[in-house]
């Protein structure tokens, strides 16, 4: 439901805030004192078109925001915690319109998009009337119309959910046919690959220990020489340090009698001789590992070359060698399984066909039972609504090719005129015609998802016995949902649970406009206005008062 809307700096309205209750909203005044641009400024939150135009002379941007209680709309919610938005309660939404271009759009405080805007307010807000892209101009809407009215939303929502499997199946049949093209070629290929790499016999860590040894072999001379040399400097050669260090320690430990303080010298030249005595005998057993085998060198470097061949073709290591090797091994099993897999697919999307078909034929079914009752209830509302030569049908083209909603295209047709065929209703409708056909509709089937219904121009052409009937019609929709009407008729005012008055001022020599929440008084002086012009009397006045208590008689 619509609570509150804020207007700034639209055409003529500088700033007007407007509380909106439950029930029959009304709001009347004077020609030109801005009742439509309201109706305008509301557009703007369905996702209009942003104009320039619409922007207040002397300012720079218009303003228009709204506040929603989403109480009980759950769709909604849903809809904008998938957009990252989130609304708990109530929704504040705003649309800046710039001079400059920079147009701003916010949903719950957040940056958002017009397209984003519209798809949200559409769910909250419908305006019926002068404005086209509503929703009797959208031919699909003509389709929930009719089956909302038919009680076939069950069935619909059924045949939607076996579409939406069947293009999925469907999607993937196709997939895996057009692979089929390729298949023994991609098998071929995919077996080769596979054959390659399990050849090699490959082991995550194998690449450096390959490595480290190609290096120990192509280096084995420097490699002898250096530790046969160390050997033989420290233990074996002539002058070999360990000679000269023992020759040390058996000085000291003869001279040591005389000062043992030399003691520990004698011990740390002990421990030195102990250890490179060992590292000494390490590096003469070193030197005699070392062989120079030409023949286990080049098979090192045709290994190590295979490894990078292969990582040049299937991955940057090792690693992912062996990863690709897993990949394309299961890639084979399901290329050799492919026709088992498009077996299963054919005949659960033969069964989805048949189940679709059954369903669809229970959609047309119901929805052709419910055209005639649909027309002929339209046709009567509409008679009743000063338009007794309307010519109101339902069109249901069947055709072979289903869509989710079944497999029946419906689009309501209407003729004003008499002796003119009834045709689509956006190429002859006008926006006071298409306000009516709305309220009929709404008088036949109230239930409806979008909460509150904007009516601009429903009294057009009408006067007489007839407005009252319209005001009737208007209040039993607003036991349903939120309705908002711009009216002329004072038949219709009568009925309001809310009152307002759009009021034109003239005010620091600029023309502003004004929304009033009439009173009880007050409300019966504007429906006495609107009775008998700029003067109003008493016998105006007293006039207006039954109207007002027949209204009410009518709505309880």
């Amino acid at each position: 439901m619509l609570t509150d809307l804020n207007i700034k700096n639209v055409a003529i309205i500088d700033s007007l805030h407007v509380s909106f209750g439950p029930g029959l909203n009304v709001l009347t005044g004077e020609t030109g004192a801005g009742k439509s641009i309201i109706i305008d400024a509301v557009e703007l939150l369905l996702g209009g078109r942003a104009s320039a135009d619409l922007i207040r002379a002397g300012t720079d941007e218009a303003t228009v925001e709204a506040v929603f209680d989403l109480a009980g709309r759950q769709d909604a919610v849903a809809m904008l915690a998938e957009a990252g938005v989130e609304a708990d309660g109530e929704l504040l939404v705003k649309r800046v319109v710039a001079r400059s271009g920079k147009n701003r759009v916010f949903i719950g405080g957040s940056l958002a998009t017009a397209a984003l805007l519209g798809e949200v307010s559409r769910r909250l807000i419908n305006i019926y009337g002068q404005h086209e892209s509503q929703t009797l101009l959208r031919p699909e809407n003509h389709l929930l119309l009719l089956d909302g009215f038919a009680g076939a939303d069950t069935l619909r929502t059924e045949f939607a959910g076996l579409y939406a499997e069947y293009r999925t199946t469907a999607d993937r049949l196709k997939v895996l046919e057009e692979g089929e093209r390729d298949r023994e070629h991609r098998i071929d290929l995919l077996s080769f690959q596979l054959d390659e790499i399990a050849k090699a016999s490959l082991k995550g860590d194998e690449e450096e220990e390959l490595e480290a040894e190609r290096q120990v072999l192509t280096h084995s001379g420097r490699l002898f020489s250096a530790s046969q040399g160390g050997y033989e400097t420290v233990y074996a050669g002539d002058g070999a340090l360990l000679g000269q260090l023992r020759r040390a320690i058996a000085a000291i430990a003869d001279v040591e009698q005389f000062d043992t303080t030399l003691a520990p010298f004698r011990e740390s030249l002990d421990d030195a001789y102990a250890r490179l005595e060992d590292v000494a005998l390490a590096l003469r057993d070193y030197a005699a590992r070392i062989e120079s085998d030409p023949d286990r060198l080049a098979q090192l470097d045709d290994r190590l070359d295979l490894i990078n061949r292969l990582k040049r073709k299937y991955g940057a290591t090792v690693a992912e060698v062996l990863a690709y090797g897993e990949t394309i091994e299961q890639e084979l099993a399901m290329l050799r399984n492919s026709a088992e897999a498009r077996g299963g697919l054919e005949e659960r999307l033969a069964s989805l066909a048949a189940e679709m078909n059954r369903i669809g034929s229970k959609l047309t079914d119901a929805r052709q039972a419910a055209s005639d009752q649909l027309a002929g209830a339209m046709q009567r509302e509409l008679a009743e609504l000063s338009m007794p030569n309307a010519i109101f049908k339902v069109a249901i083209d069947t055709g072979s090719e289903p869509r989710n909603t079944g497999l029946d295209r419906v689009e309501f047709l209407f003729s004003p005129n008499p002796g003119e065929p009834p045709r689509a209703l956006a190429r002859v409708a006008s926006g006071g015609e298409l306000s009516r056909l709305m309220l009929a509709l709404k008088q036949i089937h109230p239930e409806s998802d979008v909460p509150t219904l904007i009516f601009d121009e429903v009294d057009t052409g009408i006067g007489g016995a007839t407005s009252a009937k319209v005001g009737r019609k208007l209040k039993r929709v607003a036991d349903q949902q939120q309705v908002l009407c711009i009216t002329h008729l004072p038949q219709v005012a009568a009925f309001a649970d809310s009152h307002y008055s759009v009021e034109k001022h003239q005010e620091n020599e600029r023309t502003v406009t004004r929304v009033v929440l009439l009173e009880e008084e007050e409300k019966v002086n504007e429906v006495a206005r609107m009775l008998g012009g700029v003067k109003i009397t008493e016998t105006t006045r007293e006039h207006a008062r039954e109207l007002i208590k027949e209204a009410k008689v009518h709505a309880a």
